[in-house]
């Protein structure tokens, strides 16, 4: 397959939509991929991820991850299956996040499949699933974990390079360099860094001033900016979480129900743990036990742990010299017998679950147990995705459907606001400003229409620079 020598930006996913991130960069002869991510919400955007990729895998020279949520590497397995065997390069504790995320992902497919098969839900006989634990396995194998900072050398002329993105535990954007010299049709015009054009993807984009993760490194300046839009038109609320739930979590105790709050197993559960204790420590919500209810945030809370001195994680967390990711009183529960116990436990009291948009995991068999009775609460603590049970939820929906069957929503739901770990529109724009230097090309992905628009408008606005909101398939060169 003949390489371009001219640079040229391709988006594979995360274009229109704030999910299935994958941009193909070819540049000096190398075709190298950032994210790899699995489409999810809505049914049209799900069976992408059974489609053809676009590109060929097989001829990748690199993937380059910017962090473990699913949205950004849940689609690695399949690519091995379409041929890659290259380096996945992204930060050490990337890596390890991605251990678990990749392997509860292809639990989860075969779970689903099988359990497809046995109830006859399924519209494919047999029901499969995207890819097996044996496919993540391979994949892992192929990790290539890198800090922040260092240059990784990809090829003749191009390079590239992570810094923290705050989002999470190792979320990074990524700077790429691509020297004039291996470019067939060099630049005429000036670039940031000399003989040099400069990219960076942004990632998804941490917050600032926030407990449990640092704010984001500044922005290299660059020629070319990838930004992501998930709240590219909204705020994030500013009120406490206290102030947020105190009337509905007491309502809910007085009734002894179940606060039921499903959860990304990664940052968020360990953030929600930590503000819940808190809280009841210091008298402001009844005291009760709070049940996290997924192996994943217990890995996943093993490996922050493991960071606590990697300058990624708030120092706050540190008290006493012992780490606060794991409060006193706080029960954790792994195997499939400790979480049909919670079943039978009466209320009140609070279970935590993965997922946090409801697509799959333990929270389904939660929901369905409690979501009828009138006394529970369902705490949402995040973005949910068009198409998702969470957005259906925010929206009012009045049934929800689980696992072949309609279970009605007789229980109170809320939302607390300003807990997602995604930078707002202000905060987007802040971090866009920290170079001081505006970029000339600003493409603008990992959004929903309105939110993607709104940033778009205001970048062009405040930056001058050119913005481009990609729709899926779209190819740029520049």
């Amino acid at each position: 397959m003949q390489r371009p020598n001219q640079p040229r930006l391709t988006f594979h996913g995360a274009a229109g939509t704030v999910t299935g991130s994958r941009h193909l960069l070819e540049a000096a002869g190398l075709r190298v991929l950032v994210d790899c991510g699995l489409f999810q919400g809505l049914k049209r955007l799900r069976l992408l991820n059974w489609q053809p990729p676009g590109f060929e895998p097989g001829f990748l020279d690199h993937v380059i991850l910017t962090h473990a949520h699913i949205d950004h590497t849940g689609w690695v397995p399949r690519l091995m299956q379409y041929g890659y065997r290259g380096p996945l390069h992204c930060t050490p504790p990337t890596a390890e996040l991605a251990e678990i995320m990749l392997m509860d992902a292809a639990h989860l497919q075969e779970e689903d499949a099988a359990s497809a098969n046995k109830r006859g839900f399924s519209k494919h006989h047999p029901a499969e699933p995207l890819y097996t634990t044996m496919d993540a396995l391979t994949a892992l194998k192929l990790l290539a974990p890198s800090p922040y900072g260092h240059w990784l050398e990809l090829g003749p002329g191009v390079r590239a390079r992570f810094g923290n993105a705050g989002h999470i535990l190792g979320a990074a954007f990524v700077e790429v360099r691509i020297a004039h010299e291996h470019l067939q049709n060099p630049p005429p015009g000036g670039t940031v860094n000399e003989g040099e054009t400069t990219l960076v993807f942004s990632g998804d984009l941490g917050r600032y001033g926030v407990p449990l993760h640092t704010d984001p490194d500044p922005r290299p300046v660059c020629d070319v900016l990838v930004i992501e839009s998930t709240y590219g038109n909204r705020e994030h609320e500013r009120e406490s979480v206290l102030d947020q739930i105190r009337d509905a979590f007491a309502a809910t105790v007085r009734r002894r129900g179940i606060v039921l709050i499903p959860s990304f197993a990664v940052g968020r559960a360990q953030l929600i743990g930590l503000i819940l204790r808190d809280l009841m420590r210091q008298g402001d919500l009844p005291e009760v036990p709070i049940h996290i209810d997924s192996p994943m945030a217990i890995d996943a809370t093993l490996i922050y742990s493991r960071h606590l001195y990697d300058g990624n994680l708030d120092a706050e967390i540190v008290e006493d010299g012992r780490s606060r990711l794991f409060p006193r009183r706080v029960h954790l529960h792994r195997t499939v017998h400790e979480s049909k116990m919670l079943n039978n436990l009466a209320g009140p009291r609070v279970i935590i679950a993965a997922s946090g948009m409801m697509t799959g995991g333990r929270i389904l068999h939660h929901l369905i147990r409690r979501l009828p009775d009138h006394r529970n609460l369902v705490l949402l603590t995040g973005y949910q995705g068009a198409g998702t049970r969470g957005r259906a939820l925010q929206d009012g929906a009045e049934t929800l459907r689980m696992h072949g069957r309609n279970v009605d929503v007789e229980a109170k739901v809320a939302t607390i606001q300003g807990l997602s770990s995604h930078a707002d529109a202000d905060e987007i724009m802040t971090w866009i400003k920290t170079a001081g230097r505006r970029p000339s090309r600003v493409f603008v992905v990992h959004g929903e229409e309105e939110s993607a628009q709104a940033l778009a408008g205001r970048i062009s606005q405040e930056t001058g620079a050119a913005t481009t909101i990609p729709d899926l398939g779209d190819s740029f060169e520049f």
